[in-house]
């Protein structure tokens, strides 16, 4: 059986600001903006594309190094879209990945984006049946070859 994962949020003021608690992981604030809260926080909106963001952009990076691809830098850039009533829920998100290789090519990072989506991102795959989720990629040649070695101090 697999373990569950558990967090706690606990409310922190006398507003609506909670502090998260995941194992011994560093808290995070999650606040509203002001009236309702003091803004000294992630919103939920904003932790949930920080979870697909991290989860797809964590599955795609695994993949491309499976490929033995050389991976100099990647950066995802997830943007919500939310609607205009309540429940003002996204009703599109986008992610826009850019990767920073010496050797890998748009179709590897494409492939890695479809694999992601279909089959190894759990967040994607709970969020992709409830809102559209729309890609863009780009990749970049890395300034240093994956074989250069750093001077020895």
């Amino acid at each position: 059986m697999v373990k569950p994962l558990e967090v706690g949020v606990r409310l922190t003021n006398q507003k609506v600001q909670f502090t998260a608690l995941t194992g011994v992981n560093p808290a995070i604030t999650i606040d509203y903006v002001p009236p309702l809260g003091d803004g000294q926080g992630c919103t939920p909106l904003e932790v949930l594309l920080v979870s697909l963001a991290s989860c797809s952009g964590s599955t795609i990076v695994t993949l491309l190094r499976k490929m033995r691809k050389n991976v100099a830098g990647f950066g995802v850039k997830a943007t919500g879209i939310r609607r205009e009533v309540h429940p003002t829920s996204f009703q599109k998100i986008t992610l826009e990945f850019t990767l920073m290789s010496a050797d890998a090519a748009e179709a590897d990072l494409q492939k890695a984006i479809a694999l992601s989506e279909e089959t190894y991102c759990p967040v994607w795959a709970m969020l992709k049946n409830a809102v559209e989720i729309v890609t863009a990629y780009r990749t970049q040649p890395s300034r240093e070859s994956p074989c250069r070695r750093q001077p020895v101090a």
